[in-house]
């Protein structure tokens, strides 16, 4: 099991070259992904998107490359002399025109448009993505490890409410055939005020309390609940991802617990089952964070 929360980083060098991928994820219903990259290495951006896939089905995750020039021997930086002089006229021309102080100094230099030209050398393609994968690679690693830590501690605090809702369906299995009996025993004491000292219909009482008993008997809910119990714990072991199956199983066990509560006429019951949704709620709020 695993959560859909979850980061990454994986720094590597290689021939003169830092490449740095980060890979974070947060929850989402479908697979989501974006990937940033450097302007020189937009080539990479699929095979980047590819990789990240095969290790993701469900959340909305975005993968980054940067890419440092350790050395930057093979960078050839020129400065565009005639752009500069011209921006420089131009700027002392205003200075003039509107009295201003000329105070140009050479940092202005740099924060022009246009006055460096950077000359990169060709680059092996093939080589660059080797570099890119092994560092993408080394994080998804780790993406993956924090993924699997959250999913335990989820998987452990749903299985904790689970046992807590099975435990409640133990209680109302017992509390059930008790509320049969005591609403066969108000029927037959009010019978018996009514009628005073009248002959009571024994074969009546039994009917009206079979009558009861059929529209209160949780029998079935219980049994459907228990058999989603263990569904659940198996889906808990599962090597697939299981997000939704999980998702869909709580809904089941609402459904279950509603008609209960539907039927129950009582209190005890009543109060068991408002906790087991409460339970169930819960369990339904970490689901969303599982892939």
């Amino acid at each position: 099991m695993r959560s859909m929360t979850g980061f990454g980083r994986e720094r590597t060098v290689s021939d003169g070259k830092e490449y740095l991928v980060e890979i974070r994820s947060v929850n989402s219903r479908y697979c989501e992904l974006t990937a940033k990259v450097p302007r020189n290495y937009t080539y990479l951006e699929e095979k980047l998107k590819t990789l990240v896939k095969s290790r993701l089905s469900r959340g909305k995750a975005e993968v980054s490359l940067t890419v440092y020039d350790i050395q930057g021997r093979d960078t050839a930086v020129t400065v565009n002399t005639p752009v500069v002089k011209r921006y420089l006229e131009e700027m002392r021309k205003c200075s003039r025109e509107l009295g201003l102080k000329d105070d140009i100094e050479l940092s202005d230099v740099f924060r022009m448009t246009d006055a460096f030209t950077v000359v990169r050398p060709e680059e092996d393609e093939d080589r660059i993505w080797a570099n890119v994968e092994a560092a993408a690679k080394g994080a998804l690693d780790k993406f993956a490890a924090m993924r699997e830590t959250e999913g335990e501690k989820l998987k452990s605090d749903i299985l904790e409410k689970l046992a807590n809702i099975e435990k409640m369906t133990g209680e109302i299995e017992k509390l059930s055939p008790e509320t049969n009996k005591a609403y066969c025993e108000r029927l037959y004491t009010r019978l018996k005020e009514v009628l005073e000292n009248a002959q009571i219909d024994e074969q009546r009482i039994l009917t009206e309390a079979a009558i009861f008993a059929d529209k209160t008997a949780v029998d079935e809910e219980t049994v459907r609940l228990r058999s989603h119990f263990k569904q659940f714990r198996e889906m808990t072991e599962a090597k697939e991802p299981v997000g939704r199956k999980l998702d869909f199983l709580v809904q089941e066990l609402n459904r279950e617990s509603n008609t209960i509560g539907s039927k129950c006429q009582d209190l005890r019951i009543t109060k068991l089952v408002i906790e087991m949704k409460s339970e169930i709620e819960k369990i339904r709020e970490q689901i969303q964070n599982i892939e």
